[in-house]
């Protein structure tokens, strides 16, 4: 869990240093700043990807996932999450101003929601979790902290503070991840892992449609196909090995 915390506490060093920049960056620059965050993401996506090599699989994981999460109000519900969140730290004490966060309502939520799906997706935070866990090797989730670091400056500084509370969602996915990295790291095979890398970086570039003002796409709705692509994964492997 060590490098876990680490990994919380980069994300919130990092949102801290965006807020500032985020405070004091003209509207005019905002929207530079957006494109940026926006085009950074692009890139993320696409190289996670293109690790796939299952384009049929993904395609029914993204589109039954999403039918799914749309049918549970995934999104619906993690918004609700984020502006909880938004109001109990903005409640002020008795006899005092409201508190101003730098960003309100909607925009929080969609700050906490866009972050967490980023800082969760990704191959560095599964494998990274299942190597603390299993083997003591905090190398790749250290590596992981100083990149989420970077890019919650940049989500904060584009977004507002909202990003500084995916610390929240980082501690308790890749915490129950390392916790459960005994039993279920010899269950991920590097194929498998390629194909859960390439879900995921179609939900980072639907990250990046959002950013760019190109598509509002509900992107929680999908995370679903992170699940379905590892049953489609093992239903394939289950035939083949009949034939």
């Amino acid at each position: 869990m060590i490098a876990t915390l680490v990994n919380a506490a980069a994300v919130v060093v990092g949102s801290l240093i965006g807020l500032l920049l985020h405070g004091k960056i003209k509207d005019s620059f905002k929207t530079v700043v957006t494109i940026g965050a926006g085009m950074t993401t692009v890139v993320i996506g696409v190289q996670m990807a293109i690790a796939s090599t299952q384009i049929v699989y993904l395609a029914l994981s993204l589109i039954i996932g999403g039918i799914l999460g749309t049918w549970w109000r995934i999104e619906e519900g993690i918004l609700s999450l984020g502006e909880t969140l938004q109001r109990t730290v903005a409640r002020p004490p008795r006899d005092s101003a409201p508190l101003k966060l730098g960003n309100q309502g909607s925009d929080f939520a969609f700050g906490f929601l866009n972050a967490s799906v980023l800082f969760c997706v990704g191959a560095l935070a599964l494998v990274g979790s299942f190597k603390a866990g299993a083997e003591g090797d905090y190398s790749l989730i250290l590596t992981k902290s100083v990149l989420d670091g970077f890019m919650a400056i940049v989500f904060t500084a584009a977004m507002g503070v909202g990003v500084a509370f995916s610390a929240l969602s980082v501690l308790v996915y890749q915490g129950l991840l390392t916790f459960a990295a005994g039993w279920l790291k010899p269950l991920v095979s590097d194929a498998l892992l390629k194909e859960i890398t390439g879900v995921g970086g179609a939900l980072v570039l639907m990250i990046a449609l959002n950013l760019l003002g190109i598509a509002k796409p509900k992107t929680a709705n999908f995370i679903p196909a992170l699940l379905l692509i590892v049953v489609f994964f093992a239903a394939d492997g289950f035939v083949r090995s009949l034939l």
